[in-house]
Protein backbone atom coordinates (compact mmCIF):
# COMPACT_ATOMS: atom_id res chain seq x y z
CA UNK A 1 0.00 0.00 0.00
CA UNK A 2 1.36 3.33 -1.07
CA UNK A 3 1.71 5.84 2.06
CA UNK A 4 -0.57 8.27 1.26
CA UNK A 5 -2.98 5.59 0.51
CA UNK A 6 -2.27 4.49 4.14
CA UNK A 7 -2.28 7.92 5.89
CA UNK A 8 -6.00 8.33 3.65
CA UNK A 9 -7.03 5.29 5.06
CA UNK A 10 -6.09 6.42 8.75
CA UNK A 11 -7.49 9.42 8.63
CA UNK A 12 -10.47 8.62 7.27
CA UNK A 13 -10.44 5.83 9.82
CA UNK A 14 -9.95 8.51 12.50
CA UNK A 15 -12.43 10.68 11.22
CA UNK A 16 -15.39 8.04 10.92
CA UNK A 17 -14.34 7.32 15.10
CA UNK A 18 -14.61 10.67 16.11
CA UNK A 19 -17.64 11.12 14.36
CA UNK A 20 -19.34 7.83 15.90
CA UNK A 21 -17.96 8.95 19.73
CA UNK A 22 -19.92 12.37 18.85
CA UNK A 23 -23.05 11.12 17.89
CA UNK A 24 -22.50 8.51 20.63
CA UNK A 25 -22.39 11.36 23.14
CA UNK A 26 -25.11 13.48 21.28
CA UNK A 27 -27.37 9.90 22.09
CA UNK A 28 -26.88 9.91 25.91
CA UNK A 29 -30.16 11.17 27.38
CA UNK A 30 -29.50 14.21 30.19
CA UNK A 31 -32.03 14.47 32.65
CA UNK A 32 -32.57 18.14 34.42
CA UNK A 33 -32.74 17.93 37.93
CA UNK A 34 -34.12 21.02 39.12
CA UNK A 35 -34.58 21.55 42.44
CA UNK A 36 -35.05 24.35 45.52
CA UNK A 37 -32.62 22.75 47.88
CA UNK A 38 -28.92 22.39 47.78
CA UNK A 39 -26.71 19.43 46.32
CA UNK A 40 -25.34 18.73 50.47
CA UNK A 41 -28.81 18.33 52.10
CA UNK A 42 -30.27 16.65 49.29
CA UNK A 43 -27.37 13.94 48.93
CA UNK A 44 -29.20 11.13 50.04
CA UNK A 45 -32.72 11.40 48.12
CA UNK A 46 -30.42 12.40 44.82
CA UNK A 47 -28.92 8.87 45.69
CA UNK A 48 -32.35 7.33 45.56
CA UNK A 49 -33.00 9.37 42.46
CA UNK A 50 -29.81 7.37 41.13
CA UNK A 51 -30.66 4.30 42.47
CA UNK A 52 -34.31 4.58 40.56
CA UNK A 53 -32.70 4.94 37.55
CA UNK A 54 -30.36 1.62 38.02
CA UNK A 55 -33.50 -0.34 38.54
CA UNK A 56 -34.92 0.64 35.11
CA UNK A 57 -31.21 -0.29 33.75
CA UNK A 58 -29.68 3.35 33.29
CA UNK A 59 -26.36 4.04 35.22
CA UNK A 60 -24.87 7.87 35.19
CA UNK A 61 -21.98 8.34 33.24
CA UNK A 62 -22.41 5.35 31.44
CA UNK A 63 -26.35 5.96 29.36
CA UNK A 64 -27.36 8.78 31.42
CA UNK A 65 -26.57 12.07 32.24
CA UNK A 66 -28.21 14.52 34.99
CA UNK A 67 -27.48 18.17 34.74
CA UNK A 68 -28.00 19.63 38.35
CA UNK A 69 -29.79 22.77 39.18
CA UNK A 70 -30.09 23.63 42.57
CA UNK A 71 -32.06 26.88 43.99
CA UNK A 72 -30.13 26.88 47.64
CA UNK A 73 -33.17 28.13 49.09
CA UNK A 74 -33.73 31.13 46.57
CA UNK A 75 -36.99 29.78 45.06
CA UNK A 76 -36.88 33.19 42.69
CA UNK A 77 -34.33 31.92 40.68
CA UNK A 78 -35.65 28.85 39.69
CA UNK A 79 -37.95 29.77 36.68
CA UNK A 80 -34.68 30.39 34.42
CA UNK A 81 -32.59 27.72 35.89
CA UNK A 82 -36.13 25.61 34.41
CA UNK A 83 -35.63 28.09 30.94
CA UNK A 84 -32.16 27.42 30.67
CA UNK A 85 -32.44 23.38 31.16
CA UNK A 86 -35.17 23.61 28.36
CA UNK A 87 -32.55 25.91 26.25
CA UNK A 88 -30.65 22.51 26.40
CA UNK A 89 -32.63 20.27 25.31
CA UNK A 90 -32.84 18.08 28.25
CA UNK A 91 -34.94 15.04 27.35
CA UNK A 92 -36.49 14.71 30.81
CA UNK A 93 -37.01 17.74 33.42
CA UNK A 94 -37.15 16.39 37.27
CA UNK A 95 -38.40 18.92 39.30
CA UNK A 96 -39.44 19.18 43.04
CA UNK A 97 -42.33 20.87 45.05
CA UNK A 98 -41.02 24.62 44.35
CA UNK A 99 -39.98 23.84 41.03
CA UNK A 100 -42.23 21.97 39.39
CA UNK A 101 -45.08 24.89 38.30
CA UNK A 102 -41.98 26.41 36.93
CA UNK A 103 -40.71 23.73 34.56
CA UNK A 104 -44.49 22.79 33.79
CA UNK A 105 -44.59 26.40 32.15
CA UNK A 106 -41.23 26.06 30.67
CA UNK A 107 -41.32 22.49 29.41
CA UNK A 108 -42.95 23.17 26.17
CA UNK A 109 -43.14 19.15 24.64
CA UNK A 110 -40.07 17.92 27.08
CA UNK A 111 -41.83 15.39 29.13
CA UNK A 112 -41.54 16.01 33.08
CA UNK A 113 -41.56 13.18 35.97
CA UNK A 114 -41.99 15.53 39.31
CA UNK A 115 -41.61 15.22 43.16
CA UNK A 116 -44.41 17.30 44.75
CA UNK A 117 -45.86 17.37 48.00
CA UNK A 118 -49.25 19.23 47.03
CA UNK A 119 -51.97 17.88 45.16
CA UNK A 120 -50.73 17.84 41.87
CA UNK A 121 -54.91 18.37 40.18
CA UNK A 122 -55.40 21.31 42.73
CA UNK A 123 -51.51 23.00 41.21
CA UNK A 124 -52.50 21.98 37.59
CA UNK A 125 -49.76 19.75 37.22
CA UNK A 126 -51.55 17.00 36.16
CA UNK A 127 -55.41 16.79 34.88
CA UNK A 128 -56.28 13.44 37.43
CA UNK A 129 -54.75 11.35 39.41
CA UNK A 130 -54.64 8.45 37.26
CA UNK A 131 -54.83 9.34 33.73
CA UNK A 132 -53.14 12.83 34.18
CA UNK A 133 -52.36 13.40 30.35
CA UNK A 134 -50.19 16.17 28.71
CA UNK A 135 -46.40 15.56 29.53
CA UNK A 136 -46.34 15.30 33.33
CA UNK A 137 -46.73 13.37 35.73
CA UNK A 138 -44.45 11.92 39.16
CA UNK A 139 -45.18 10.86 42.94
CA UNK A 140 -46.91 13.14 45.39
CA UNK A 141 -46.40 12.92 48.95
CA UNK A 142 -49.15 14.83 49.84
CA UNK A 143 -47.76 17.04 52.85
CA UNK A 144 -50.81 18.76 53.17
CA UNK A 145 -52.83 16.16 54.67
CA UNK A 146 -49.86 15.47 57.44
CA UNK A 147 -50.65 18.21 59.70
CA UNK A 148 -53.29 16.86 62.29
CA UNK A 149 -51.09 13.68 62.57
CA UNK A 150 -48.22 15.51 63.04
CA UNK A 151 -49.58 18.34 65.46
CA UNK A 152 -51.19 15.33 67.53
CA UNK A 153 -47.68 13.65 67.31
CA UNK A 154 -46.07 16.69 68.92
CA UNK A 155 -49.06 16.83 72.18
CA UNK A 156 -48.04 13.69 73.05
CA UNK A 157 -44.23 14.49 72.73
CA UNK A 158 -44.40 17.74 74.84
CA UNK A 159 -47.88 17.04 76.61
CA UNK A 160 -46.75 20.36 78.40
CA UNK A 161 -46.47 22.49 75.68
CA UNK A 162 -48.34 25.14 75.61
CA UNK A 163 -47.77 27.33 72.19
CA UNK A 164 -45.97 25.80 69.27
CA UNK A 165 -44.33 27.16 66.50
CA UNK A 166 -44.91 26.56 62.93
CA UNK A 167 -41.78 26.88 60.53
CA UNK A 168 -42.17 27.78 57.30
CA UNK A 169 -41.28 28.79 53.96
CA UNK A 170 -43.09 31.81 52.89
CA UNK A 171 -42.43 31.19 48.88
CA UNK A 172 -43.39 27.30 48.66
CA UNK A 173 -46.46 27.17 46.77
CA UNK A 174 -47.64 24.77 49.38
CA UNK A 175 -47.25 27.34 52.47
CA UNK A 176 -50.90 28.48 52.33
CA UNK A 177 -52.47 25.23 52.67
CA UNK A 178 -49.75 23.57 55.18
CA UNK A 179 -50.59 26.74 57.39
CA UNK A 180 -54.41 26.65 57.29
CA UNK A 181 -54.18 22.90 58.22
CA UNK A 182 -51.97 23.04 61.09
CA UNK A 183 -53.91 26.04 62.51
CA UNK A 184 -56.90 23.71 62.55
CA UNK A 185 -55.26 20.79 63.58
CA UNK A 186 -54.02 22.56 66.49
CA UNK A 187 -57.51 24.47 66.92
CA UNK A 188 -59.63 21.30 67.70
CA UNK A 189 -57.16 19.80 69.97
CA UNK A 190 -57.19 23.47 72.19
CA UNK A 191 -52.91 23.67 71.32
CA UNK A 192 -51.74 27.69 70.30
CA UNK A 193 -49.54 28.02 67.39
CA UNK A 194 -47.10 30.84 66.00
CA UNK A 195 -46.23 30.68 62.23
CA UNK A 196 -42.49 31.83 61.40
CA UNK A 197 -41.46 32.35 58.26
CA UNK A 198 -37.63 31.27 56.94
CA UNK A 199 -36.50 30.96 53.14
CA UNK A 200 -32.39 32.10 53.91
CA UNK A 201 -29.91 30.73 56.58
CA UNK A 202 -30.39 34.27 58.17
CA UNK A 203 -33.94 34.40 58.29
CA UNK A 204 -33.50 30.73 60.26
CA UNK A 205 -32.00 32.71 62.61
CA UNK A 206 -33.94 35.28 63.02
CA UNK A 207 -37.01 32.94 63.03
CA UNK A 208 -35.26 30.89 66.26
CA UNK A 209 -34.79 34.53 67.79
CA UNK A 210 -38.53 35.02 67.26
CA UNK A 211 -39.44 31.41 68.48
CA UNK A 212 -37.33 32.52 71.93
CA UNK A 213 -39.15 35.73 72.02
CA UNK A 214 -42.63 34.13 71.82
CA UNK A 215 -41.19 30.94 74.43
CA UNK A 216 -42.72 28.50 72.38
CA UNK A 217 -42.39 25.05 73.95
CA UNK A 218 -42.19 23.00 70.87
CA UNK A 219 -41.31 23.52 67.06
CA UNK A 220 -43.28 21.73 63.66
CA UNK A 221 -40.68 22.25 60.99
CA UNK A 222 -42.54 22.44 57.34
CA UNK A 223 -42.16 19.88 54.65
CA UNK A 224 -40.23 22.20 52.22
CA UNK A 225 -36.78 21.59 50.43
CA UNK A 226 -35.04 24.49 51.92
CA UNK A 227 -36.34 23.14 55.35
CA UNK A 228 -34.35 19.90 54.92
CA UNK A 229 -31.73 22.02 57.12
CA UNK A 230 -29.11 20.78 59.37
CA UNK A 231 -28.76 24.53 60.87
CA UNK A 232 -33.05 24.35 61.96
CA UNK A 233 -31.73 21.32 64.16
CA UNK A 234 -28.76 22.16 65.30
CA UNK A 235 -30.60 25.76 66.47
CA UNK A 236 -33.34 23.53 68.08
CA UNK A 237 -30.61 21.89 70.09
CA UNK A 238 -28.97 25.19 71.24
CA UNK A 239 -32.42 26.14 72.20
CA UNK A 240 -33.57 23.12 73.97
CA UNK A 241 -36.74 23.18 71.60
CA UNK A 242 -38.23 20.08 71.22
CA UNK A 243 -39.09 19.83 67.28
CA UNK A 244 -40.92 17.51 64.77
CA UNK A 245 -39.49 17.22 61.09
CA UNK A 246 -40.55 15.98 58.36
CA UNK A 247 -37.29 13.57 57.32
CA UNK A 248 -35.65 10.78 59.02
CA UNK A 249 -32.30 12.37 57.95
CA UNK A 250 -32.64 14.77 60.01
CA UNK A 251 -33.50 12.99 63.05
CA UNK A 252 -30.13 11.35 62.25
CA UNK A 253 -28.45 14.25 62.08
CA UNK A 254 -29.98 14.75 65.75
CA UNK A 255 -33.44 15.91 65.39
CA UNK A 256 -35.91 14.52 67.75
CA UNK A 257 -38.51 12.92 65.95
CA UNK A 258 -40.00 13.18 61.93
CA UNK A 259 -43.25 12.02 60.86
CA UNK A 260 -43.93 11.68 57.27
CA UNK A 261 -43.26 10.02 54.04
CA UNK A 262 -40.17 8.37 53.17
CA UNK A 263 -38.65 10.77 50.92
CA UNK A 264 -35.92 8.59 49.75
CA UNK A 265 -38.10 5.90 48.78
CA UNK A 266 -40.19 8.48 46.96
CA UNK A 267 -37.06 9.95 45.05
CA UNK A 268 -36.16 6.46 44.14
CA UNK A 269 -40.16 5.88 42.20
CA UNK A 270 -39.05 8.93 41.03
CA UNK A 271 -36.01 7.80 39.26
CA UNK A 272 -37.94 4.46 38.22
CA UNK A 273 -40.42 6.60 36.15
CA UNK A 274 -37.85 8.97 34.57
CA UNK A 275 -36.21 6.06 33.62
CA UNK A 276 -39.34 4.59 32.05
CA UNK A 277 -39.99 7.76 30.47
CA UNK A 278 -36.35 7.58 28.78
CA UNK A 279 -37.48 4.45 27.68
CA UNK A 280 -40.21 5.96 25.21
CA UNK A 281 -43.41 5.43 28.31
CA UNK A 282 -45.71 8.68 27.73
CA UNK A 283 -46.37 10.62 30.94
CA UNK A 284 -49.93 11.14 29.87
CA UNK A 285 -50.50 7.06 30.58
CA UNK A 286 -48.52 6.97 33.77
CA UNK A 287 -50.60 7.08 37.53
CA UNK A 288 -48.99 9.85 39.63
CA UNK A 289 -47.63 7.62 42.46
CA UNK A 290 -48.84 8.58 46.05
CA UNK A 291 -47.30 7.64 48.91
CA UNK A 292 -47.59 3.78 50.41
CA UNK A 293 -44.92 4.30 53.36
CA UNK A 294 -44.84 6.36 55.90
CA UNK A 295 -42.35 6.70 58.89
CA UNK A 296 -41.73 7.45 62.51
CA UNK A 297 -38.20 8.22 64.07
CA UNK A 298 -37.22 9.34 67.27
CA UNK A 299 -33.91 10.24 68.55
CA UNK A 300 -33.88 8.51 72.07
CA UNK A 301 -30.12 10.25 72.56
CA UNK A 302 -31.53 13.78 71.79
CA UNK A 303 -34.92 13.13 74.11
CA UNK A 304 -32.35 12.85 76.72
CA UNK A 305 -30.60 15.70 76.42
CA UNK A 306 -34.15 17.94 76.51
CA UNK A 307 -35.35 15.73 79.46
CA UNK A 308 -38.28 14.42 78.05
CA UNK A 309 -39.14 11.42 78.05
CA UNK A 310 -40.73 9.05 75.56
CA UNK A 311 -44.12 7.74 76.16
CA UNK A 312 -44.81 3.96 75.19
CA UNK A 313 -47.26 4.54 73.13
CA UNK A 314 -45.19 6.76 70.96
CA UNK A 315 -42.28 4.25 71.20
CA UNK A 316 -44.60 1.63 69.65
CA UNK A 317 -45.74 4.05 66.90
CA UNK A 318 -42.39 4.35 65.72
CA UNK A 319 -40.21 2.71 62.81
CA UNK A 320 -37.47 3.61 63.93
CA UNK A 321 -35.30 4.48 66.90
CA UNK A 322 -31.87 6.21 67.17
CA UNK A 323 -30.16 5.26 70.53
Amino acid sequence: MRRREFVTLVGGALAASSFMARAEQRATPVIGFLNGSSATAYRAYVEAFVRGLAETGYTVGENVAIEYRWAEGHYDRIPDMADDLVRRQVAVLAPNTPAARAAKRAAGNIPIVFFTGDDPVESGLVASMNRPGGNATGVTSLFGGMASKQIGLLRELVPVATLIGYLVNPHNPITERNVRDAVDAAQKIGEKIEIVHASSEEEVDAAFDTLRGMRVNALLVQPDAFLVNKRIVALAARDALPALYQTRELVAAGGLMSYGTSLADMYRQMGVYVGKVLKGANPADMPVLEPVKFETVINLKTAKALGLKISDNLLSLADEVIE
